[in-house]
């Protein structure tokens, strides 16, 4: 059996013309790329070159073997490339879930970057705000935001901390006004999540202040949730992430404690140490943490701005 570098010197030789040219290709000495060249014409028992003063020309049989040699090198490459691609962390196919906010506004605008990074990783987003069962394999990974982690097998790794607050629109603030405390809430339409969402302590802070009033209509997304605040149909519990950077919403309330939540990176043990997850987390994790401070900084500058014509009422002592 001959050896890869035997034929890597015979491709060499050929495309050079020369055992000189070939050493230069090669970076290796002249020497070593000759005693190759001898090597494999033993291992195969006929000659590949004829040897003259103006370099090296293929005999018929070496001619014959281009293709071929060519065909092995193809995938030589191919190999190297995957093992390369195991080292980086590109092994396939990642399915990440999450919920529609988190997906467009941090996971989406971060993916070209980490793309760039890891060309060969294939992302696909599951976009839902049910929990999916990733102990049965519904996902690889997920970002989930919530007070506190549950007790699982699964494991998780923190990205960033949450505040939540009331908002309504401009143009319901124009129409309604807005509430000075939380007993005012009761006098105004207001916006509830779905049951299927399970519980969004914002918004149960806002339905138990308003002594047991209907909702105008209730949202069975964040995503839709934030575009029915913005349509006009009253107050809702909102993430003030998104909301203090909306030109179109009023911030109504101060942030409510019992709200406070984290968004955490979660994924099966089995899961964890293989490449694809650890380079993802790994990659996305800060990058995700960065754009979340930055958003929040600008988001407070517009809330001070804001407070000239509206001032949030108090959430603190009010359970």
């Amino acid at each position: 059996m001959f050896d890869w570098n035997d034929l890597k010197a015979f491709l060499a030789v050929a495309r050079g013309g020369s055992t000189l040219a070939a050493s230069k290709a090669l970076g290796v000495n002249q020497t070593t790329v000759a005693r190759r060249i001898e090597s494999l014409e033993q291992a195969l028992g006929f000659k590949l070159f004829e040897r003259g003063q103006t370099g090296s020309r293929l005999t018929e049989s070496g001619q014959s073997l281009i293709t071929e040699a060519e065909n092995v090198e193809r995938a030589a490459i191919r190999f190297a490339n995957q093992a390369a691609g195991q080292l980086r962390g590109v092994a396939g196919a990642l399915r990440l879930t999450t919920n529609e906010l988190v997906a467009n506004t941090l996971v989406i605008p971060a993916l070209g970057e980490f793309r760039r990074a890891h060309p060969d990783v294939q992302v696909d987003l599951v976009v839902t705000d049910r929990p999916l069962d990733l102990e049965n394999g519904e996902a690889d990974l997920a970002i989930r935001t919530m007070r506190s982690l549950t007790e699982s097998d699964l494991v998780a790794r923190k990205i960033a901390d949450h505040e939540m607050a009331l908002y309504c629109s401009r143009d319901y603030a124009a129409r309604m006004g807005v509430p000075g405390s939380p007993d005012d809430l009761k006098d105004h339409d207001l916006i509830d999540v779905a049951l299927d969402m399970g519980e969004i302590p914002a918004a149960s802070w806002m339905m138990r202040h308003a002594g047991g009033k209907a909702p105008v209509t209730r949202s069975n997304s964040i995503g839709s949730l934030v575009h029915a605040v913005k349509a006009g149909l009253g107050i809702g519990a909102l993430p003030c992430t998104i909301a203090d950077n909306d030109a179109d919403l009023v911030r109504c309330s101060e942030c409510i404690d019992e709200a406070r939540s984290t968004s955490w990176f979660v994924t099966r043990r089995d899961l964890k140490d293989t490449p694809r997850v650890r380079a993802f987390i790994d990659f996305m994790a800060p990058l995700i943490q960065t754009e979340v401070r930055r958003v929040e900084e600008r988001g407070r500058r517009r809330v001070a701005e804001q407070a000239a014509v509206v001032v949030p009422f108090p959430t603190k002592g009010v359970g």
